[in-house]
């Protein structure tokens, strides 16, 4: 479903991506690890599209993009679902106008309609009933919820994620697995996510990906990937779990199964 070959970007003499390799199977979700400013977000850029490569060929769907016209390149980003960071929601929209704006922006379905595939949508997430409510009304994980029911309800091929638990607590975190897990059996969709978090990650992923000095240094099932022999793999997971040991002295710190 995602294919990048031999992927290259600079920003002026910042050299970030350097001959990047991946592939991501239909169906299956694929976590996207590295250190602060590894280039994970700009590698996630090139699959929407935003970003195009200096060199190399980035494939979604079978199509590669960069050979694509602006109106090709629209009808593959609809194929797309992405979950922003901060939600991106509107403040001033309802819960049930939040989910309803892709529907109106690009189905363009009669209201009945579009009632009906939002409150469908909201149920996979368990917010039936909370379509009057406002952004500023709903709890962070609830407006997380949301914002996945937005992303979703175009029934999109491929769901992207960026950095999802940034700056979340543990509970909050915790819905926001459910709501990957979520996408993966009920939506069916690829998902792609980009995070520096590794318990989720863990939780999550059916293949774990490490981006370093810009390549793919480790592409692996969870299990192979906690046993990687690669120094920078090996350093992160370590790290990872002394900020883990110093957060919580008295609890477990092994790596998740």
């Amino acid at each position: 479903m995602i294919e990048l070959v031999g992927v290259h970007k600079a920003f002026g003499e910042q050299q970030v991506l350097r001959g990047v390799d991946l592939v991501v199977a239909e169906g299956t979700t694929c976590v996207l690890l590295g250190v602060s400013g590894s280039g994970k977000t700009v590698l996630m850029k090139h699959i929407d599209g935003l970003l195009k490569p200096d060199q190399g060929t980035v494939r979604v769907d079978g199509e590669a993009l960069m050979q694509l016209s602006a109106r090709e390149l629209e009808n593959v980003r609809r194929k797309l679902g992405i979950l922003f960071q901060a939600g991106a929601l509107f403040d001033s929209l309802t819960v049930f106008d939040n989910v309803a704006f892709p529907l109106r922006e690009r189905a363009h379905l009669q209201e009945p309609e579009v009632a009906r595939q939002v409150r469908h949508t909201l149920s996979l997430v368990g917010l039936q009933g909370a379509e009057s409510l406002y952004p500023s009304e709903l709890s962070g994980g609830m407006q997380k919820r949301v914002a996945f029911s937005r992303a979703v309800v175009l029934q999109p091929k491929v769901l992207l994620y960026d950095d999802p638990t940034a700056g979340l607590d543990p509970l909050t975190t915790e819905s926001v697995i459910d709501v990957i897990v979520t996408g993966k059996k009920r939506v069916g969709a690829t998902s792609f996510i980009v995070t520096p978090d590794v318990s989720m990650a863990f939780h999550v992923a059916d293949f774990m990906a490490f981006l370093h000095e810009g390549r793919i240094v480790e592409h692996a099932p969870p299990e192979e990937f906690r046993q990687s022999r690669h120094p920078a793999v090996k350093s992160f997971l370590h790290n990872w779990l002394q900020r883990e040991s110093l957060r919580n002295p008295r609890g477990d710190t092994r790596l998740p199964p």
